[in-house]
C-alpha cells in the first residue's frame, strides 16, 4: 500500500506476493471447483535450515485490538483535541460492539497507539459502519477506509474532504453529537432494540 513498483526475481522459485488485508474485496466462492492434490514427500534436514526460532517473546503492553477485523469502528482525529477526549469514542464504540480507531495525526500526537491507526500507513479497513470524528479526511486516511459499507462523518468544517466519501455527514460539535448518539443507542438497547442506521441518523 505504500509503493508501486515492478519487481523482478528470475533466479528463485517459487515466487510469492502478499497484499494488505481488506485492500481488495474477497472473491465469491466458486462452487463445483477443486484443485489437484499432489502428494509430496519432503525430507528437510536441520542442516538445510537457514533460520531457527530461538524464542518467542510476546509484548503484553502492545495494543491487542485488531482494527482491520472490526465490523464497527469509531475513529478520532486531530479534532479530538487530546487523549482524554477519546473516552467518548470508546463509549460509543462499546454501544455499537465495535472498536476505536484513529487518524495518523491523532497517533502522531500520542493520543492513540499505532495499532489503531487507519490509513495508508496504518490499517486498511472495510467495516459495516465507520464513524469519523474530527477527521478532516487527508487522502492517506481516505484510502484506508473509503470502502466501508457505511461512512458517517462528524466535523465542524463543512468543507472537510471526509464529507466527499461519507454516506452521512454531520456538521457540528462532536463533543455534543457523539454523546447524544451514545445515549440514543443505549436507550434503544435498554428497550431491547438492535442498533440501526435510523438510530445513528437521529
Amino acid at each position: 500500500g505504500n509503493i508501486m513498483a515492478t519487481i523482478m526475481c528470475d533466479k528463485f522459485r517459487p515466487q510469492m506476493a502478499t497484499v494488505r488485508p481488506h485492500v481488495m474485496q474477497m472473491s465469491e466462492r466458486a462452487e463445483g471447483k477443486s484443485g489437484t492434490i499432489v502428494p509430496v514427500t519432503c525430507r528437510v534436514r536441520e542442516a538445510d535450515m537457514l533460520t531457527k526460532v530461538l524464542e518467542i517473546i510476546i509484548d503484553h503492553k502492545q495494543d491487542q485490538v485488531d482494527v482491520a477485523a472490526a465490523e464497527f469502528i469509531v475513529s478520532g482525529g486531530r479534532g479530538m483535541m487530546g487523549r482524554e477526549n477519546f473516552a467518548i469514542l470508546h463509549e460509543l464504540a462499546e454501544e455499537l460492539g465495535g472498536v476505536v480507531g484513529a487518524s495518523r495525526s491523532a497517533v502522531d500526537a500520542g493520543w492513540m497507539p499505532h495499532e489503531r491507526q487507519v490509513g495508508q500507513t496504518g490499517k486498511t479497513v472495510r467495516p459495516k459502519i465507520y464513524i469519523a470524528c474530527g477527521i478532516s479526511g487527508a487522502i492517506q486516511h481516505l484510502v484506508g477506509m473509503q470502502d466501508s459499507d457505511l461512512v458517517i462523518a462528524i466535523n465542524r468544517d463543512r468543507d472537510a474532504p471526509i464529507f466527499e466519501v461519507a454516506h452521512y455527514g454531520i456538521v457540528g460539535d462532536l463533543f455534543q453529537i457523539v454523546p447524544a448518539m451514545t445515549q440514543r443507542l443505549r436507550a434503544q438497547r435498554q428497550l431491547g432494540q438492535a442498533p440501526s442506521k435510523a438510530c445513528l441518523n437521529g
